[in-house]
Order: C-alpha cells, then structure tokens, then sequence
C-alpha cells in the first residue's frame, strides 16, 4: 500500500540496481518529469531494505539479481515491514530471472522489463504511486507460460492436462462464491488482458469491467489485480 501524498507533492522513488549505469539513467528518465523526485539509490537489497525504512519512498523501482540479498527477499522485508507505504515496481530482465512469480506472491506491484521504453517506466512509476498494478505486455505473456509450464503434470496427455487445470480453477472460483461473469472476468485478468480488453471479449462498458474487478479482488481477498493472477494460477 503506498503512502499519502501531500497533493502536489512529487512521487518519491528510491532506485535499487547494482549497476551505477543502470541507476543512472533511470535517473535521467525519471527526473526529467516534475511528479517525479529520485530521493536515494542502492546497489544491495540489503541496502534497499535499510533505504526503504529510512526514507518511506512511494515507490521503489528494484532489480532482481543483486548481491547480499536479491530483490524478491528485499521486497518481501520492505512489504512486510510494520507500516509499509513504498509500493515495489520490480525492473528486470526477465529471460535471465528466475523469480518473478515469487516476486508477485511478495506483494510487489509491478513488473516491467529494463528494455521497455522510457515513457513505459514514467507511466509504470505513476501507475503504481497511485495504488495500481501493472505487467509490461512482453512480461505477462512469459510470466503466464513459465506457470503454465511449472503446472502440467506431464507431456504425455496435453490435453487432460489442460482439462483437469480449468476444472480446479472453476472449483476454485465457485468456491470463493464469484459469480459466472466474475469467473470469466477473472479468467481474462489471468491471461493478462487490461480493463478494456477485458470489456471488448465481454462485451462490457470499462466502468463495468472495473466493477467486476472490485468484486472479484473483495471476494478473493487479495490486494490488487496482480494477486489475484497468483491466486487463479496457483489454483488451476
């Protein structure tokens, strides 16, 4: 959960990477927007979980493959830390990571890749300062395909996989009493789709969407969109 702003105050962002080049040029993109105040920098996630204390940033742009400590155990510290404000927009690379699910099960808000383009990282930075989550498009699709991989039981029968996957997702969602429309809203969210994709395959207005959504996340009892993508596929 982030912090209150003052209104007009800037976004506060603490960079964690271990590569100064790295912090230095989201510096550059991040400070070229006048929302948005760089206030600190680590090359450990120890150092990052001290950072994080010490300075209460709103948001917290972290690596993954760090020394000392990683940026999952970081985030996990800093989101289970009493009080917590800072909201963790993980930046990798994600060919090369291995920990990206566990990172979403940690509570982070967000995952972009460190290719994306600069106005993709602005945008990601007030998305989550706001109190909302994101998945860069390239990240969700292999986010998706690595779970997916990790549950097939076996290669030899595909399809009864697959079946035997929708069926305990269906159980699932019956069980935790959503409705038809929000079990295929739910559904959509876990491929990733964003509010407006979700409205044109369901024929929905967005404020509707958006409605279902609320619904879902409250019955689920999660935090945010991207838990409730931890919890549809540590269920399927």
């Amino acid at each position: 959960m982030t912090g209150v702003r003052a209104a007009g105050a800037p976004i506060r962002v603490l960079l964690v990477d271990d590569q100064a080049l790295v912090r230095s040029g989201f510096r550059i993109i991040l400070e070229s927007e006048p929302d948005i105040e760089v206030v600190g920098e680590a090359e450990t996630g120890a150092q990052a979980v001290a950072l994080a204390a010490t300075l209460a940033p709103d948001v917290i742009c972290m690596d993954v493959e760090m020394p000392e400590m990683n940026g999952i155990d970081a985030s996990r510290a800093i989101l289970a830390a009493p009080g917590a404000a800072s909201a963790v927009l993980v930046l990798t690379t994600f060919g090369h990571d291995e920990y990206l699910f566990d990172a979403l099960a940690a509570g982070v808000s967000g995952f972009l890749l460190k290719t994306s383009r600069a106005e993709q990282l602005i945008d990601a930075v007030r998305v989550v300062a706001a109190g909302g989550s994101l998945l860069g498009p390239e990240v969700t699709g292999a986010v998706l395909a690595r779970v997916r991989r990790a549950e097939a039981p076996s290669a030899a029968a595909p399809g009864a996989a697959a079946t035997n996957a929708d069926d305990a997702l269906e159980t699932a969602m019956t069980d935790a009493g959503l409705t038809p429309r929000e079990r295929a809203v739910l559904v959509l969210l876990a491929e990733g789709r964003t509010n407006a994709e979700i409205a044109g395959k369901l024929f929905l207005g967005e404020a509707t969407v958006k409605t279902h959504v609320s619904n879902v996340l409250q019955k689920l009892e999660v935090r945010d969109r991207l838990q409730a993508v931890v919890w549809a596929h540590t269920r399927a």
